[in-house]
């Protein structure tokens, strides 16, 4: 189970095991490279094919790829936020931060070990077991208060400013593009909802069903690089 809300505030104890895990998990997360996908929305975007993106993932990928104009749904992963006095900082310089605090207790074949040796978990952070006895966890530096990675956790809402500004970017298009996703989780399929509502078509390009299928105009259930790479084609 991905690490939920509730449990992170609720105990120090919490936020020092997601810290530990995190610590061994962001190296691999840090080092991702964008994919021929997120290469390919960016060459739609950059002729002028789409006006925007919306997007669930929190890894920053799109952005990247060269892509400008991105509403992170869920934020982003490379992000700190204080929940107390809102700063964001950097990812990078919170693992630093971990690292300099825990110089007896963290080294490099637990941060680095192979997928096989600890296993990668959704929330960027490895299973690599209960932190040890006198693991530290930084305060923010600018108030001391709790920090947490500037992601929506299961349990915790998308902010309402987030999702007007995605709102608006929906209504203002001719076509909804939904791809690569399931649309299981709501604050995407409310996209969905709100384009059908307005009669904009909506296109859903992906491999299984998805949750919006009855809403779509036009569903293809295909594998998503060679649909993307043949409609890149038509439009050279």
């Amino acid at each position: 189970q991905p690490m939920v809300y509730q449990d992170f505030i609720a105990s120090v104890e919490n936020r020092r095991r997601y810290w530990w895990r995190s610590v061994a998990g962001w190296p691999r997360f840090d080092n991702a490279k964008p994919n021929p996908i997120h290469y390919g929305l960016t060459h739609l975007a950059s002729g002028r094919r789409i006006s925007g993106l919306i997007t669930q993932n929190v890894d920053g990928l799109h952005q990247d790829s060269g892509q400008q104009d991105v509403i992170d749904l869920h934020g982003r992963l490379d992000e700190v936020i204080c929940l107390a006095c809102n700063a964001v900082s950097s990812r990078r310089d919170h693992q630093q931060r971990l690292l300099e605090l825990n110089p007896g207790l963290i080294r490099p074949p637990l941060v680095y070990r192979g997928v096989g040796m600890a296993q990668q978990r959704p929330d960027g952070d490895m299973d690599a077991g209960f932190h040890p006895a006198g693991f530290e966890v930084p305060a923010c530096g600018e108030c001391g208060g709790i920090l947490k990675p500037n992601v929506v956790f299961f349990g915790e809402a998308v902010p309402r400013p987030r999702v007007q500004q995605a709102y608006a970017a929906v209504e203002e298009s001719q076509l909804l593009l939904v791809i690569g996703t399931s649309l299981m989780v709501y604050s995407g399929l409310r996209f969905v909802r709100f384009a059908s509502e307005r009669e904009i078509p909506v296109v859903i390009i992906n491999r299984g069903k998805t949750r919006g299928d009855a809403l779509a105009t036009v569903k293809i259930a295909s594998e998503l690089a060679t649909t993307l790479q043949g409609l890149l084609d038509r439009l050279a």
